[in-house]
């Protein structure tokens, strides 16, 4: 993260009484004004269609940061924060708004349901607030390729690209950001991302939560929608991307699109959909998904996706890329990883080894974020026994602090004008593309019970190979235990 301020501008929050305000945005700004990273000068003005005074936002302000904020609320740091608050009832419109700016330049947050955005962007530009204001919009970006592209038109009525920033709080995560340089500064992982070196790519987003308290919302979207269509696939862009001309952000967004072009649509069959039902987790018992309030008892909206894909470049022709993601599965645990290809056993010939584990990196997102690379290695002693060890990194243990939110890293960059973690218009198109098979001919729903990890069925998205889960003492960030023993012939 930049060690500056941005340059002066208001920040607005609209739908600031709303959970994602209170959870992410409202903390962030918190901790970015603590850390001397938010514009010096502006004010910060939240806006909903709610009768509150100024005070009572500014209570709500208190009690977000006071639950929520990673640094914790400083008594001292939050008097001079509520200075900069203001409040906005948009009840009857936009209009309101322009009397609380103080700044010619502004960054309008969208905190509001996608249902919501269509409206509030005409709003914006009906009131003449489109000129000096940068927008952040909140996927989901659409609910297929068709509503996907009147988004987008809706948008452009208004505002330039230039001025649009569509936030996958992915992106924002260190350990993303950490892929780019883990790859392009270290040659020696550079040299074997490739298909002569990888045997297969698994990437996964897997949640312990059930939907909590959206269940009307999940029954409208669904895990490809919700996380497929934007998180993994982000991922996966990274993972995959060419090394860019620069750092510059166009370099990198062009890079991300020309690996999503090269993706073939998805068939429905290289895809297995699921539902939880009831089950246990961490000792307590859960309910199935259409057991949960909003939720229809005959639903077919799908909990869990695993699907394959291929990537048709010189870099990844035959590799295969396993995506899986689910709700009320054993562990919450977002990883990549990167299997290689088996070593030659010619050399291990008499020797009774007849399997060496493929050598791995596994690069943990959330929620222990670091990198570890396994591989296979002789015990010590007069017979041929070989286990597999590991070389791990932390963030924790390596720089002795947590790495910042998203949320933070996401905001200070928008406010700097920095598209780089932000997602393009065609980026969000071909993303729906890729799916549009899956969503219009959807394969039938099957159930898992809660506390697993998913559908057995899933298993063979990830044949010839299986998939690598957090409770694998193979693939947790220790040393690896398996161990094969032979003895000489």
């Amino acid at each position: 993260m930049a060690l500056h301020a941005p340059r002066d501008q208001d920040i607005v929050v609209v739908g600031a009484t709303g959970d994602l305000a209170a959870r992410k945005l409202l903390p962030a700004l918190y901790n970015l004004s603590i850390e001397g990273l938010l514009p010096k000068q502006g004010a910060i003005v939240g806006a909903a269609p709610m009768d509150w005074s100024e005070q009572k936002f500014a209570d709500h302000v208190h009690h977000s940061i006071t639950e929520f904020s990673r640094t914790g609320l400083d008594a001292t740091a939050f008097a001079s924060f509520v200075k900069r608050l203001r409040y906005v009832d948009t009840t009857n419109g936009l209009e309101p708004l322009r009397a609380a700016l103080t700044r010619d330049r502004r960054l309008a947050y969208l905190a509001v349901p996608s249902s919501a955005f269509a409206s509030l962007i005409a709003g914006i530009g009906k009131v003449g607030l489109s000129e000096g204001t940068s927008i952040v919009i909140e996927k989901p970006f659409g609910h297929d390729l068709a509503t996907a592209r009147a988004l987008n038109a809706d948008l452009h009525a208004v505002f330039p690209e230039g001025q649009i920033f569509r936030i996958d709080h992915y992106l924002g995560k260190e350990t993303v950001q950490n892929l780019l340089v883990f790859r392009f500064g270290n040659s020696v992982f550079e040299r074997v991302w490739h298909r002569d070196a990888v045997a297969r790519v698994e990437i996964t987003v897997a949640e312990s939560i059930g939907v909590e308290h959206r269940g009307a919302f999940y029954e409208e979207t669904g895990a490809i929608r919700d996380i497929v269509q934007n998180h993994l696939f982000q991922l996966l862009s990274v993972v995959a991307m060419e090394p860019p001309t620069s750092f510059e952000a166009e370099a990198i967004r062009n890079e991300k699109v020309k690996v999503l072009n090269a993706i073939h649509p998805v068939e429905p069959r290289d895809v297995v959909r699921g539902q939880y039902a009831a089950g246990e987790i961490d000792g307590a018992e859960v309910d199935a998904y259409r057991d949960e309030d909003g939720v229809s008892k005959r639903s077919t909206t799908e909990t869990f996706a695993a699907l394959r894909l291929h990537i048709d470049t010189w870099r990844w022709s035959g590799v295969p890329f396993m995506l899986r993601t689910g709700k009320r599965l054993r562990d919450r645990d977002t990883r990549v990883v990167i299997v290689f290809r088996d070593a030659p056993l010619h050399l291990f010939a008499g020797t009774g080894v007849h399997h060496v584990d493929n050598d791995r990196l596994v690069v943990r997102v959330q929620p222990d974020e670091g990198i570890s690379f396994s591989f296979s290695a002789k015990q010590p002693g007069p017979e041929l026994r070989t286990q597999e060890v590991g070389m791990d990194f932390s963030y924790g243990t390596s720089f002795k602090t947590s790495p910042p939110e998203a949320y933070e890293r996401l905001l200070h960059d928008a406010f700097n004008d920095d598209h780089t973690l932000f997602i393009r218009e065609d980026e969000v198109e071909r993303g729906w593309a890729i799916v549009e098979p899956v969503l219009q001919n959807p394969p039938p729903i099957e159930f898992y019970d809660a506390g697993g990890w998913g559908p057995a069925s899933a298993d063979r998205i990830a044949r010839p190979g299986h998939w690598h889960n957090s409770d694998d003492p193979l693939d947790s960030a220790q040393p690896r235990h398996r161990s094969a023993a032979h003895k000489k012939s």
